[in-house]
């Protein structure tokens, strides 16, 4: 299927918080005998959740299907407190993979509960960020999805003449399009509002966007590799559709390409596709003129290993120090700590596939 032009966005695929959440997942395999237990998808992406089922990890939409001392890893996108609470019960062994920008989230959620406001958050409806991030104040939180959301809004009374207390708040994986006009409309309804200093949409997720609105208008179709559930993907193809692209395709992998692409194509990934689908689907398109590259910007973020997890391999490490009269040079410890920010989450998933 040859087409003339690829043209690749750049950034593209995995996001600072996704890298984290693999490395630290890879190394609860290799740390314990299988099953290793994770709750939720560790993040979006059928091949990556794929691979590990693999190599014994179990995932599970309740806890309790997790037995006592069992290992069990909670997913990127977040997880309600009760949730936490009921996973570290009976034994088991927690290690909390969330995105640090989900968590700055939930402080400022927990935040604004506690002074009074009402809390407006911006996402989708039955997503586990959403869902885990509304748990941390249910009473005070109200869900938006849409512009006349905010019209329909019925807030407590705070007083004659007072202004509501209102914060808005979002998904941290929303298109700049989906929060922008409800921004709007909620400073419109609510003047005080009170918003984070710093947007709470994750910045790979923004950038990711602003390469394809760079590209998407020279562009005969737009190929975007990501799953169906992966919100930051799907906002991917509406900002492509967006920005001028007269056809935009959705694929998992290479094998779900159709066959009359033509002329120029761009190729974008969302936060959860391995690179290595990026280069099977450049591969399988053939492009006759070669590929461009079109970069908007260079992400050097980096979220380092869970807590839970350094202290874990610690402790490994102090055990094997025991056992062999000094600690190993080598240990699992010194491994992940001293080099786990020049270690990429594409390598680890290829070593997973040649264990497989």
């Amino acid at each position: 299927m040859p087409v003339d032009r690829v043209i690749l966005a750049e950034p593209r695929g995995f996001c600072a918080g996704v890298e984290k959440a693999i490395k630290a997942l890879a190394w609860m395999v290799r740390v314990f005998e299988p099953p290793v237990y994770c709750y939720h998808e560790i993040v979006h992406n059928r091949h990556v959740v794929d691979q590990f089922v693999a190599q014994g990890v179990v995932f599970v939409d309740d806890v309790s299907e997790v037995p006592a001392g069992a290992p069990l890893m909670l997913s990127a996108h977040g997880s309600a407190p009760e949730v936490v609470e009921r996973a570290r019960d009976d034994g088991r062994v927690v290690v909390d993979a969330v995105c640090p920008l989900v968590t700055k989230v939930h402080h400022e959620l927990k935040v604004r509960a506690r002074k009074g406001y009402t809390v407006l958050y911006v996402g989708h409806h039955g997503h586990e960020e959403a869902v885990g991030t509304m748990a941390v104040a249910p009473e005070a939180v109200r869900l938006l999805e849409r512009v006349e959301d905010v019209d329909d809004l019925v807030l407590p009374d705070s007083g004659p003449g007072d202004d509501p207390m209102v914060a808005l708040l979002a998904q941290t994986t929303l298109s700049h399009d989906e929060w922008t006009g409800i921004v709007d409309r909620a400073r419109e309804r609510f003047p005080e509002l009170w918003m984070p200093n710093r947007s709470d949409l994750c910045f790979a997720t923004t950038n990711r966007q602003a390469a394809l609105k760079a590209l998407a208008g020279r562009c005969d179709a737009v190929v975007v590799i990501g799953s169906e559930n992966s919100s930051n993907t799907v906002a991917l193809t509406k900002v492509a559709a967006a920005f001028g692209c007269p056809r935009v395709v959705l694929v998992n992998d290479a094998s779900e390409l159709p066959d009359d692409l033509s002329g120029t194509v761009g190729v974008t990934a969302g936060a959860s596709a391995p690179e290595a689908l990026v280069d099977a689907v450049v591969e399988r398109l053939a492009p006759v003129h070669g590929v461009e590259s079109a970069a908007v910007t260079v992400e050097e973020e980096y979220f380092p290993p869970p807590p839970e997890l350094r202290d874990l391999l610690r402790g490994l490490e102090a055990a094997l120090g025991l056992l062999n009269g000094a600690p190993g040079a080598g240990s699992p410890a010194d491994r992940v700590l001293g080099d786990d920010r020049s270690t990429e989450a594409a390598d680890v998933l290829e070593e997973i596939a040649q264990l497989a």
